[in-house]
């Protein structure tokens, strides 16, 4: 997150940056979600530690949207972009520890015009069903040397209850 990002204020909610409110805005709020922004997750709790107290790790995502048990559905982790400057070691070494912990993905969320793209960081592809990646018309994806498909593992459409196009 930008240190000197301006702070947009919505629903009595404040949002660290305009990349989160405008996810808010276009893909959570009025959808009839069952949501909490900035919900505290710890990752190891206080200890002791030669007669003084250690702090404890937590990971605060953006956005956590449960069912209607009450169970964890998704983790959503806003930013502007999938590169190394939006998404840093640390991130990645937090998500992979949050993920270890909750069993449940970090789904790396960066909103574009219409949609948002999100990717699953700090998990190997075998946790998840191969599937053959596919185009915006439809058509499956080739590689153009041998022609075969190309594959994927995480299904964002099978494992997301939502139209991201809402």
């Amino acid at each position: 997150m930008k240190r000197n990002a301006k702070k947009y204020v919505e629903d009595g909610i404040t949002f660290d940056s305009r990349v989160e409110y405008n996810f808010y805005h276009r893909f959570i709020r009025g959808k009839g979600y069952r949501f909490r922004h900035h919900e505290r997750f710890y990752l190891t709790d206080k200890y002791a530690l030669g007669g003084v107290m250690g702090r404890a790790v937590t990971y605060t995502p953006d956005f956590v949207i449960r069912d209607d048990r009450g169970e964890i559905a998704h983790v959503y982790d806003v930013k502007g972009s999938l590169t190394s400057y939006n998404i840093d070691r640390d991130a990645k070494k937090t998500f992979s520890w949050f993920q270890s912990k909750y069993r449940i993905p970090v789904e790396v969320i960066v909103p574009r015009e219409n949609d948002f793209k999100m990717k699953v960081l700090g998990v190997s592809n075998n946790l998840f069903d191969k599937h053959v990646r596919h185009d915006r018309k439809g058509n499956i994806k080739r590689y153009p040397k041998t022609g075969n498909p190309m594959y994927d593992y995480y299904d964002v459409h099978k494992s997301v209850n939502y139209e991201i196009r809402d």
